[in-house]
């Protein structure tokens, strides 16, 4: 590599980078750098786990740019987990509310389309995260118990039992203390996932035995017998798969720092970690997947592009955000700025790596964008206050010289879409357009009559002309009152685009009906 100075760039995902090779080359025979993002899959992905995945991918882009290790990006599905909660959005709710306690991979899939539950949730995942083009590997934790690859792990921490329950117990309510163990047992007899306390048998061995129905049952905390309680599993993770680096939400904090203390009864295996802040929704609360507040990813990409939402995780993740539909149309500006701002760098090395759209684009940004501000466009949208895409279109050729290839048409197409879902969800139900008065119905029926003689081929000067005509027949001390009440009429505004140029664009037809309709 080069003897480029990257701590010099003032972009976060390089700051996280510098960091991780300060730390690895310190490695002897170091050759892959692994990055790892956890999953629950208790319910869907959601717009958490996209921050997550997209935001340490970044930062790995990064480290490809400065370095020679390989890289690898580690999805993991904690799948042997227990179900605790049934999720609110789940469509088989009342089935099941019958496996709480059973690990996620044993559940069936009420679908019947997947081997599990687990399975459901896992191949959401998977085609979610290939929807946006992440590389990654991803990691079943059932897989990974039952076929032993963590065996080696749990039998330090059974060698360590004591140490480790030393630093859990004293986090812990009174009433937990009680029955806490690092290793949950999977029941033989119901397939549950119990929380109760243990006796340790054989330490080498990995025997341990606990209570079920009044009878002690002895069972191995190998091969998928046993299940780690997440927080001591964490840092097994982190030993068992050499993650170098991690990071998650400000809430799992102590977490962390507890997991830290536990890893070093392991194979002291600590990753470099970035505790990022929670979004919060638009009352100022923490979004929770359970309760469903806040923005989904479905919900933004209806009235924002995906490259929006990309930015809007990676401005300033260290500071809590609201997530919700009023920061769409100004990530979206935001985002055409600093496009236009990345293409005007000339190759500008440090510049174009402090430019967000180099991340977001893993370092291939695109030639074009959409030719103009989605604000200005959203404004346009209401004061024509149409659905109809090809209206909207001809009237931004009006107004803005763009080129006209086929690649700068599918962006604005795209976008204009976009502003016109935005528009009916939000904007249009709060458009109160008014009833004409008797004096502006006669002058509306006079302008009708004049309409109804032209042709398809009026000009918009010629519209614009008897709207200016009748306006000084009916206020002749008050031209501007005339084309208010226009608005008002027509749009639920004030203001508007000028008449003449947005009649000629609609069409005569549309026109003539848009009259009738406000006179009748």
């Amino acid at each position: 590599m080069t003897d480029f100075n990257y701590s010099k760039i003032n972009a976060w995902p390089f700051s996280e980078a510098c960091r991780v090779k300060s730390k690895v080359s310190k490695i002897s025979n170091k050759k892959t750098v692994n990055f790892e993002t956890g999953y629950g899959p208790s319910g869907d992905p959601h717009i958490g786990t996209f921050a997550e995945v997209l935001r340490t991918n970044m930062i790995r882009n990064c480290l490809d740019e400065m370095c020679d290790y390989s890289t690898e990006l580690i999805t993991f599905s904690d799948d042997l987990d227990a179900l605790r909660k049934v999720p609110e959005d789940y469509q088989h709710k009342d089935k099941l509310t019958k496996y709480i306690d059973y690990p996620l991979s044993s559940i069936p899939d009420f679908t019947e389309q997947y081997k599990s539950y687990a399975d459901r949730n896992n191949s959401l995942l998977k085609k979610f995260l290939d929807r946006f083009n992440f590389k990654y590997k991803f990691i079943s934790s059932t897989e990974n118990y039952k076929e032993g690859r963590f065996n080696k792990q749990l039998l330090k921490i059974i060698d360590n039992y004591e140490s480790i329950l030393n630093i859990v117990l004293p986090t812990l309510r009174k009433e937990r203390r009680e029955s806490y163990s690092p290793f949950l047992p999977i029941s033989k007899k119901t397939n549950k996932v119990l929380q109760v306390p243990i006796q340790i048998v054989d330490r080498k061995k990995g025997i341990i035995a606990y209570k079920e129905d009044n009878k002690y049952t002895e069972t191995l905390v190998t091969d998928g017998n046993c299940k780690l309680q997440w927080k001591v599993d964490w840092a097994m993770r982190w030993s068992a798969l050499d993650i170098d680096y991690e990071m998650n939400g400000k809430d799992l904090i102590p977490s962390f720092e507890l997991s830290k203390q536990i890893s070093k009864y392991i194979d002291n295996k600590i990753p470099i970690n970035m505790s990022y802040e929670l979004f919060l929704d638009d009352k100022g609360e923490k979004i929770s997947k359970s309760r469903g507040n806040g923005l989904s990813i479905e919900q933004w990409i209806k009235y924002g592009s995906i490259n929006s939402l990309s930015l809007f995780m990676y401005n300033n993740p260290k500071r809590a955000k609201k997530l919700y539909f009023d920061c769409i149309p100004k990530s979206m500006d935001d985002y055409k700025k600093l496009f236009e701002s990345y293409k005007n760098t000339n190759d500008n090395k440090i510049k174009n790596f402090e430019n967000p759209m180099w991340h977001i684009h893993e370092k291939k940004v695109p030639n074009i964008t959409y030719p103009i501000d989605f604000s200005t466009l959203l404004n346009l949208v209401t004061a024509l206050n149409s659905l109809e895409a090809t209206t909207i279109k001809d009237f931004i050729k009006i107004y803005i010289n763009f080129e006209d290839t086929k690649e700068v048409n599918d962006e604005l197409n795209q976008i204009i879409n976009l502003a016109i879902n935005y528009y009916k969800d939000f904007i249009l139900p709060n458009i109160k357009k008014r009833k004409p008065n008797d004096n502006e119905k006669k002058a509306l029926a006079a302008v009708l009559e004049k309409f109804t003689n032209f042709s398809t081929d009026s000009s918009a000067e010629d519209y614009q002309k008897i709207l200016y005509n009748i306006g000084k027949d009916f206020y002749p001390n008050n031209l501007r009152e005339w084309f208010t009440s226009l608005y008002q009429i027509f749009f639920g505004s004030d203001s508007g685009p000028r008449l003449g140029s947005f009649f000629k664009v609609y069409g005569k037809d549309k026109v003539l009906l848009l009259i009738e309709d406000c006179i009748k």
